[in-house]
């Protein structure tokens, strides 16, 4: 924890009123604190951005500033502008498998990674916070980011989504079903992109000689809000489910980019069928991910020409079980549970 390295600790709620009272005179009230300040829920108050910086230029620096909000393009663009070489972004994941219970998998799978979800008392508990983040999010967080767009049609979109969740996005064929135009569809995949709701999991392509797929791929971030907007409440609907696979898919993507990095992370597909759920770049070597929810996952085609065609240096099959095992000189299959111990620059094979 952040706040266990300073001494004392300062928090400022500005959904609360009186945090925002005791703001109104910002550059005073700041000035004075020592140690940690953490101002959650900026966004109620983007000014504060220049306030601090020349609070973060003082020399003698006696006071550091942890700022936490609602992710938003314009946050970002605040901070960007206003604290620019002061600040550190942090992309906060919800729950991973290396903060829950091994045996607990399938809670943090079917309810997501949002504290609040995951510790849910029961089923329905779980489907009243998820109904209340996205109205919160769709009535009150979208008009607070000065966007204009009607919470019913965003929804929609949001739930189109959820049936196309792991697919190759086509603006085209959801403008039409929505019977909005291309530039609306990618229009309301930015916004929910922005907020980090959404992954937009670009391509890798390179002279293969063979055809490759050039658009992205989307993914809702979390599990829980997937199975929420299918309308999925236990196990056993999620297995029963057309999109369980995709749903797997998500879920142990996520998880792997939570616990291994998500700079230099793509997809790739060629024309002709053959793909990789994820490639990642590190140290100069390639490292391959398929995501397979089966018992006991094996080599396929698909696998074979990734591993030949893109030069991996590894190939990971990602299952839900619990035994490690090899399947080629250069591939094995990897229970999600042990992603947490997973050292890619240690990999000799």
């Amino acid at each position: 924890m952040v706040a266990e390295h300073f001494d004392p600790v300062t928090v400022f709620d500005l959904e609360q009123a009186a945090s925002r009272r005791a703001l109104g005179t910002p550059e005073l009230t700041l000035a004075d604190c020592q140690g940690l300040v953490t101002l959650d829920e900026i966004q109620r108050m983007p000014e504060l951005f220049e306030v601090l910086r020349p609070l973060a230029d003082r020399p003698e620096n006696p006071a550091r500033f942890l700022v936490v909000g609602s992710a938003s393009l314009d946050l970002v663009k605040g901070v960007s502008e206003s604290l620019a070489g002061r600040a550190l972004f942090v992309r906060v994941h919800g729950f991973s498998v290396d903060e829950t219970d091994a045996d607990d998998v399938e809670r943090l799978w079917v309810r997501g990674g949002f504290p609040r979800a995951y510790l849910a008392s029961g089923a329905d508990a779980w489907q009243r916070w998820m109904d209340g983040f996205v109205t919160t999010f769709l009535e009150r967080d979208i008009p607070q980011l000065g966007i204009q767009i009607p919470a019913e049609a965003l929804r929609r979109f949001w739930m189109m989504l959820a049936h196309y969740h792991g697919q190759i996005w086509n603006a085209a064929e959801i403008a039409r079903s929505m019977h909005v135009t291309p530039n609306t569809a990618r229009h309301y995949l930015d916004i929910l992109s922005g907020a980090f709701l959404i992954r937009v999991l670009q391509p890798w392509h390179e002279d293969l000689k063979k055809r490759q797929v050039k658009s992205p791929k989307v993914y809702l971030r979390d599990s829980g809000l997937l199975h929420f907007l299918l309308s999925l409440n236990d196990m056993r609907q999620v297995r029963a489910h057309p999109r369980y696979g995709a749903s797997w898919e998500g879920f142990a993507l996520e998880q792997t980019l939570a616990l291994l990095g998500e700079r230099d992370a793509y997809f790739w597909a060629t024309q002709r069928g053959a793909e990789l759920d994820l490639l990642l770049l590190r140290n100069g070597r390639r490292f391959g991910f398929e995501f397979k929810c089966e018992d006991a996952p094996a080599m396929t085609r698909s696998a074979h020409i990734a591993l030949e065609d893109l030069g991996l240096h590894t190939l990971f099959l990602v299952y839900p079980g619990k035994q490690r095992y090899r399947l080629h000189e250069k591939a094995e299959a990897l229970p999600l549970v042990q992603l947490p111990g997973l050292d890619l620059k240690g990999l000799t094979m």
